[in-house]
């Protein structure tokens, strides 16, 4: 007899059924679908600094070009930029990946070649969204290099869609930081040297 989909049934199920998930290595990592401190934890947010082999005002391009989000970057369906001043200025979203869709509109503050802020606070999923990309010298010798601070943080309004993006978060973030990298290699050839992960956080 199949057993009713009572919440009592789903919560237990979410906590101890557990999934495969492939990481950047091509490797497959078991992991539980929710974890009981995941059900009340609505807040994420991942740091990196990294070497990467492209200038700082080659990233910085890259980064700053949210009008063309839409080609490049994973789960980006629309990107439309707006509002223009001298310090940055205003785009909408629709970031969509299964079973989430989010349209909302980014405060997105430049500083070239040094900084990339975006910020969103009034997201019907999001209480609030920022993605920070700062960019520093490289390697003294190699002039296409620079350091990349990355930090992205959220929160979600509410725990189902926090509990569902905790389970694609890392895979997530991963593909969107190579996103950026790739593009860079489609414009500009090649980089320096290869990546190199100084050091990252995730909570």
């Amino acid at each position: 007899m199949l057993k009713l989909l009572t919440l009592p049934n789903i919560y237990k199920y979410m906590t101890t059924c557990p999934i495969f998930l492939q990481n950047r290595k091509g490797h497959f990592q078991r992991r539980l679908l929710f974890s009981i401190n995941n059900f009340s934890n609505k807040k994420r947010e991942y740091v990196k600094k990294e070497l990467l082999g492209y200038s700082m005002q080659e990233m910085y391009s890259v980064v700053a070009d949210v009008k063309n989000y839409y080609t490049f970057v994973p789960y980006v369906k629309k990107s439309r930029v707006h509002s223009e001043h001298n310090s940055g200025f205003k785009a909408d979203l629709i970031v969509g990946f299964p079973p989430i869709n989010e349209v909302y509109t980014s405060r997105v503050t430049l500083d070239s070649p040094h900084l990339v802020i975006s910020e969103c606070n009034d997201g019907r999923l999001f209480s609030y969204l920022l993605n920070e990309w700062r960019f520093s010298s490289g390697l003294k010798d190699i002039p296409q290099s620079c350091v990349l601070d990355f930090r992205v943080a959220f929160e979600f309004k509410s725990l189902l869609h926090s509990n569902i993006a905790n389970l694609f978060f890392d895979f997530i973030c991963d593909q969107m930081e190579n996103a950026f990298l790739e593009e860079a290699r489609r414009r500009y050839g090649e980089p320096s040297i290869n990546s190199h992960i100084l050091s990252s956080k995730r909570s």
